[in-house]
């Protein structure tokens, strides 16, 4: 009897051991693709002042936020999965500004292109949501003030 019960206290003691290995393993890896898999400019947490947007796909619609100036808008999306994927023969990345929520009267185009990401500044003063129509993939939109 003492002997069956050493055997089995070393059976589950290595058994243990061995699913602990292996799981640790494959997290970590799995961890380090998806963190690396991230552009610069989803990664880096929002300056002072800086509005950051960021969604998984489309249609999507975040804010209101409360603009006051002239800032660089620049967009990025990215392919988890494939990070040297092309983005110009993709679906194109359309996004506004708008006042309302489905109310395209005097919305604010910031971009309709297919691909990877882009730039421009823009004036804004007041509420606005920012609007993500289009895009099959994660992205993230920053909108940094501009001091002139």
């Amino acid at each position: 009897m003492p002997h069956r019960t050493v055997c089995l206290f070393f059976l589950l003691l290595g058994g243990s051991a061995f699913a602990g290995c292996g799981g640790d393993d494959s997290s970590s890896t799995t961890t380090t693709a998806t963190t690396t898999a991230l552009p610069e400019l989803a990664r880096r947490p929002a300056a002072a002042g800086e509005i950051v947007a960021r969604g998984e796909a489309s249609p999507q619609t975040h804010g209101p936020y409360t603009f006051g100036g002239r800032y660089l808008v620049r967009f990025v999306q990215y392919a988890p999965e494939d990070p040297n994927l092309d983005f110009s023969s993709q679906t194109s990345f359309t996004a506004a500004l708008m006042r309302k929520e489905g109310d395209t009267s005097g919305a604010v185009e910031l971009f309709e292109t297919a691909a990877a990401g882009g730039r421009r500044e823009v004036t804004i003063r007041g509420r606005y949501l920012v609007d993500v129509s289009f895009g099959d993939f994660p992205y993230v939109i920053r909108f940094t003030p501009r001091t002139r």
